[in-house]
């Protein structure tokens, strides 16, 4: 017991003087997958399932790849499968380090047959994508402009807070659904 709470106190420290340390960021991936590997670390050990992890790690792939291609536009940067490219790399780059520590791929951490962090990263993609998509929409319908102040950023956090809500009542309540495993 005492060796897990000086582990855990080592981790807060190690935290604690790390934000205080820290300047300015000059490279984007690489502070974004210490953040998403140390934020997934502290999503577990304060006990939030990975399944509600992966939801915001996959808005948080998105909205990155969504900056990169749009700063990459204003510098007029461009080559040859530009943004698939940053699209792959955006994923591979989160991902794989997961799987490689082995925070991804229990076999007894599945939904659907697939990794928990892996499913919550697919639902937190397609969930921005598409608060992305009804901010369009209703842009288009009144004429160009937001109906409210914010509203390019309220969309998709209402979408993933309410997707993360409804997995940690589905998961508190212990509610068995065929295919969660």
């Amino acid at each position: 017991m005492q060796q897990v709470l000086n582990k855990k106190l080592l981790f807060l420290g190690l935290l604690i003087f790390g934000f205080f340390k820290a300047g300015f960021a000059k490279a984007v991936c690489s502070v974004c997958i210490v953040a998403v590997s140390g934020g997934v670390g502290l999503c577990r050990w304060i006990g939030v399932d990975d399944t509600i992890s992966g939801v915001w790690i996959g808005a948080l792939i998105l909205s990155m790849i969504i900056w990169t291609i749009n700063w990459m536009n204003k510098k007029n940067i461009h080559f040859f499968f530009r943004n698939k490219i940053t699209y792959i790399a955006y994923y591979v780059l989160v991902i794989w380090p997961l799987y490689s520590t082995n925070i991804m791929g229990h076999p007894l951490n599945t939904v659907l047959g697939m990794d928990k962090i892996l499913f919550g990263i697919i639902l937190g993609t397609i969930l921005l994508l598409l608060g992305v998509f009804i901010n369009g929409a209703l842009k288009k319908k009144n004429g160009g402009k937001a109906y409210f102040a914010f509203q390019k950023v309220v969309i998709p956090v209402i979408l993933l807070i309410l997707a993360s809500l409804i997995l940690h009542f589905i998961i508190k309540c212990n509610i068995k659904l065929p295919w969660i495993t």
